[in-house]
């Protein structure tokens, strides 16, 4: 993986994307012309995930489609379409556009009717999703976060996503089973009620590791009739999967 997810500070990150947009990449602050910024979606998908190797055409057009500005604070806005995570307050963030892309694609999508997802934040993964799959279950341990990311959804259409406040680790078991589960949070085991959660040949993705390591496995699971199939995918960086006892711990999302 090229560029892993990776928590920041707000100051250290809006320090980063400044000195880089203002230097490096003329013309990044964004088409003030164009209220949709159709071309920023299109160049971010053009530019930052297709020449790193993701070909699911859903994953594409799903985020040529969705205004990832809306999911962010008006103060990065300008940004939204850069490939690094940006604060949405509370201590979290949302996760870059390739990590996104990297773990929606992973999970094969193609056919699956219901999901589950581990850490709304912002909301803009479960819209991803949503692009894609008919029903999308997410859970929130960080209630205003949860309460923001629905509002947003429902602003821009979304009837098909099912917000939860609650301790994501032990799943959404009265929806289950699930075809595909993604946690956007590292934990140093696979949560057992996420497992146990998942259909038959449906695909568990998250970091894995020890909490606040260098970096974490992105690791696909693949229920099968006799257990789990279990793959890696990349090094990543995330900070620890937030529990009921935990709330107070940052996280990225």
């Amino acid at each position: 993986m090229n560029s892993p997810a990776r928590p920041l500070t707000s100051l250290w990150m809006t320090c980063v994307i400044l000195i880089h947009c203002l230097v490096a990449i003329p013309g990044c602050i964004g088409d003030t012309h164009d209220p949709t910024r159709q071309a920023e979606r299109d160049r971010m998908v053009n530019d930052q995930i297709i020449p790193r190797g993701i070909k699911d055409q859903a994953v594409l057009a799903a985020m040529r489609r969705i205004p990832r500005h809306r999911f962010v604070p008006a103060f990065y806005s300008a940004f939204a379409y850069y490939d690094n995570p940006l604060p949405i307050g509370h201590g979290q963030t949302i996760s870059q556009p390739f990590v996104v892309a990297l773990m929606s694609d992973a999970l094969a999508l193609q056919g699956a009717k219901k999901v589950l997802e581990i850490g709304t934040g912002s909301g803009y993964q479960a819209a991803v999703l949503a692009e894609i799959v008919p029903h999308v279950f997410t859970i929130e341990i960080v209630e205003p976060l949860a309460t923001e990311a629905a509002r947003t959804l429902a602003e821009l259409g979304y009837r098909n996503i099912h917000i939860r406040v609650g301790d994501g680790y032990q799943g959404w078991p009265e929806e289950a089973p699930f075809d595909a589960i993604i946690v956007t949070a590292s934990s140093e085991h696979v949560p057992q009620p996420l497992l146990d959660q998942l259909a038959v040949g449906g695909r568990l993705i998250l970091p894995v590791g020890k909490a606040f390591q260098e970096l974490q496995e992105l690791v696909l699971y693949r229920r099968t009739t006799d257990g789990y199939e279990r793959t890696r995918l990349s090094l990543v960086r995330f900070v620890p999967l937030i529990r009921k006892d935990q709330s107070s711990q940052p996280g990225e999302r």
